[in-house]
């Protein structure tokens, strides 16, 4: 009898240690998870998603990069993050992008996260980086962010335009072109 009532004891006791170190406790407000962090570097751009060049082919999809600020005096173990883009006329989305944790697990008081970039799924399709730029056709796109911190409900942190930077760099032809020399007689 004694080795049973031990031995409840000491699985209860293990199940309060654990409920008490995974951090079950009531989920953080919207107005605490946007004090606890501060969104650094933001930068809303289009990156390349699918790249061909014979036949030309290039998928541009929108996509958003920041760092983490972790504001309090506490380490950031448990946050994710969401990014929902579309085209600034349309009511569907253009598609999202998720982070379920931090990179590099947490972010030290006071101290910032490595860059955070996430994607669409969905893109534009087009020829070549010049196609997009020179297009009339090419649409706005807006994103907004959200984040989520240990059972809390997504919280929106802001909406920014998508710029017009495409960051994807075309390779040179191949062969490369080769500068013709004028030889005089």
């Amino acid at each position: 009898m004694k080795k049973v009532l031990l031995v409840k004891t000491l699985i209860m006791t293990v199940f309060i240690l654990s409920f008490i170190q995974t951090g079950c406790h009531k989920a953080p407000s919207p107005e605490e998870l946007k004090a606890s962090l501060e969104i650094v570097g933001l930068e809303p751009k289009w990156v390349k998603k699918d790249y061909q060049p014979w036949p030309s082919k290039l998928t541009l999809v929108p996509a958003i990069s920041f760092r983490v600020k972790n504001l309090t005096e506490k380490a950031i173990r448990h946050m994710s993050f969401e990014a929902v883009f579309r085209f600034i006329d349309d009511t569907e989305t253009l598609g999202e992008g998720f982070l379920p944790g931090l990179p590099g697990g947490s972010i030290p008081p006071g101290e910032m996260s490595d860059v955070i970039l996430l994607k669409s799924r969905l893109g534009v399709e087009g020829k070549s980086i010049n196609h997009f730029r020179n297009s009339p056709h090419w649409k706005t796109a807006l994103v907004k962010l959200f984040v989520r911190s240990k059972g809390s409900r997504f919280t929106l942190l802001g909406e920014w335009e998508v710029s017009r930077k495409i960051d994807f760099k075309e390779p040179e032809s191949y062969p490369p072109k080769k500068e013709k020399k004028l030889t005089s007689y």
